[in-house]
């Protein structure tokens, strides 16, 4: 380093994650709610956790998990249907409160965000000062409460975040995140999933500080690229950048349906009601896609998938399901009862005006 050179400053970097965003929306706007354990998602048979409140986590209740399994666990549950409009609004809400500290915000969903706020708008100049002005704002405004982790990276600003959950605040300083990440399990860590975390446990190693105790040759040999990766994270490193422009790659919505379907003009319907959810999670906003994607989960749990790509970016409702009804006659008469329909438009870019002379091109 020349002497005229000065070192780069250490990153403040503050990970904001809602409190069960979706249930606690559904709280704050029904009173006959608060205090009860909600799941928002599909009360059916087939249905399945989206997001659970707070009362319903502590009998076991969690995402993704299948509505019969946790109305076994927490018998009272009281299923709510997903208002993903509204969802998306207080979202906005949010994010402007961010915008107000750093233009530095990278979205990871509707419910959390890394902002680096090592140069803050407000010249605040503390992160952890601004960590809690934000949170105050988001339930001064919004009436909801959020969490926050602030480090001096992105990967323990995460894990803080989930640390003193739910309405809580934890600071990793420099001096405290190599022990922090060593204190951890490694499933914990972003980027070890579950198939990593069972090949580091046949390995022995189970925390931070198992995979600290390894040469970085080793984790080579046993994680190939991944184990440099592997190696910073034990020592608290980690290099990835707060990405304002972070694109999204594709826009989806599937069902799981009460009774199985083989009538096509039944699924027909269905794609119909699953492409105008996704077209009203677009609304105003001017991105396209050229790649449509059909998947279909048989009564067997098999999946299948059929996918249509073009030059030109598919506009309109009406367009993007046409080309998703051309997918499923690909795959009509079924091979046995379906359960499961899904459509994904893929490819995302910006929309740009259709010239008068450019063909529509379909299937």
């Amino acid at each position: 380093m020349n002497d005229d050179e000065s070192p780069a400053p250490v990153r403040k970097i503050i990970h904001v994650d809602m409190d069960a965003f979706y249930a606690s929306v559904e709280q704050r706007d029904d009173p006959s709610l608060r205090g009860k354990p909600v799941a928002v998602g599909g009360g059916s048979e087939r249905g399945v956790v989206a997001a659970a409140s707070y009362e319903a986590r502590k009998f076991g209740v969690k995402s993704a998990m299948a509505s019969v399994t946790a109305r076994r666990r927490c018998p009272d549950l009281i299923f709510v249907k997903p208002r993903f409009e509204v969802y998306r609004i207080v979202s906005n809400q949010i994010r402007a409160i961010f915008h107000d500290y750093t233009p530095l915000v990278e979205p990871l969903s509707l419910d959390e965000a890394y902002l680096d706020v090592t140069e803050d708008l407000k010249g605040i100049g503390v992160a952890t000062r601004i960590a809690e002005e934000i949170r105050a704002r988001i339930e001064q405004e919004t009436g909801l409460t959020a969490s926050a982790g602030v480090s001096y990276n992105k990967f323990l600003a995460k894990l803080a975040s989930d640390q003193n959950k739910p309405d809580g605040l934890c600071v990793i300083t420099p001096a405290k995140g190599e022990a922090f990440a060593q204190s951890l399990p490694v499933r914990r860590f972003h980027g070890v999933g579950p198939k990593t975390a069972e090949k580091m446990a046949r390995l022995g190693v189970v925390t931070g500080a198992d995979l600290a105790g390894h040469s970085l040759e080793w984790l080579e040999r046993n994680f190939g690229s991944s184990g440099p990766y592997y190696y910073n994270l034990a020592r608290g490193i980690c290099h990835r950048t707060v990405k304002p422009n972070r694109e999204r790659k594709s826009l989806g919505a599937e069902d799981t349906f009460f009774t199985d379907l083989t009538d096509p003009e039944v699924m027909a319907t269905e794609l119909a009601r699953i492409a105008d959810t996704i077209w009203g999670r677009i609304g105003e906003r001017p991105i396209a896609g050229r790649t449509v994607v059909l998947k279909m989960k048989y009564r067997d749990f098999r999946i299948v998938t059929r996918s249509f790509s073009r030059p030109q970016p598919i506009r309109g409702r009406d367009e993007f399901l046409a080309i998703g009804l051309k997918l499923l006659e690909r795959l009509v008469p079924v091979q046995m009862p379906v359960r499961l329909l899904g459509l994904t438009l893929s490819s995302l870019c910006e929309d740009e005006p259709q010239s008068e002379a450019e063909p529509a091109l379909l299937l």
